[in-house]
């Protein structure tokens, strides 16, 4: 089911620290502006603010009709209502992550080399992973080595029936050549939420990515 549904949308909007906006608030405004999966992004939060704003970034999700997964903690994804959780490397392993989540909930990894994809596979437990960086981004204090567009490839190539998000620096000139690649969709963080212009970042990558996207994950 929840492979199913991670199919359906093409852009994952991810939050982040150092803008103007809450992460709360950020997820509201995506959602208003068409977002339907968003990841909450909360490094280096304390437990009990990070716990708050994943109940509420559920909440927001929940009234869009959106998935909402949450990076880094199954407890706080558990706790909160979230629809999934997302996993980096040096995070809980994914099978014990699937074993404290159930069948039911989605889980994404990051894979990064070509060793992150073998172990992807092999885990046989992962709903999607996300492939990169592209290219440089400050988002991340540890940045993984620059993969590119044959970085990429090549790691999509690994990953036969896993679905894989491009993530790392993405803009909307980077949807079609990632598509080519054969990418399910792509992760974007600071694109979206770049300048007061939210609702016009999100149309244009939605745009992109020709494929119509679904208003609602619950069909009536």
């Amino acid at each position: 089911m929840a492979l199913d549904l991670a199919r359906r949308f093409p852009l994952m909007a991810i939050t982040q620290h150092g803008v103007a906006l809450g992460h709360a608030e950020q997820v509201r405004r995506l959602c208003a502006a068409g977002v339907r999966w968003v990841q909450l992004r909360m490094k280096d939060t304390p437990r009990a603010a990070w716990l708050a704003a994943a109940r509420e970034a559920v909440a927001a999700c929940r009234a869009h009709g959106a998935v909402c997964i949450v990076n880094d903690s199954v407890e706080i994804a558990l706790e909160s209502g979230a629809d999934g959780v997302h996993l980096g490397r040096l995070d809980l392993e994914w099978r014990q992550a699937r074993r404290q989540l159930g069948p039911d909930r989605i889980l994404g990894g990051t894979v990064n080399t070509e060793a992150d994809a073998q172990r992807a596979v092999a885990a046989a437990c992962l709903d999607y992973v996300g492939v990169g960086p592209l290219r440089f981004t400050r988002t991340k204090k540890e940045l993984a080595p620059l993969r590119g567009f044959d970085g990429i490839r090549t790691l999509v190539t690994m990953l036969p029936g896993l679905p894989a998000w491009g993530i790392g620096g993405v803009e909307v000139a980077d949807v079609a050549p990632l598509r080519a690649l054969g990418v399910a969709g792509t992760a974007v963080c600071s694109a979206l939420l770049r300048g007061d212009t939210i609702n016009e970042n999100v149309a244009a990558f939605q745009a992109a990515w020709p494929a119509a996207m679904p208003s609602s994950l619950f069909p009536a």
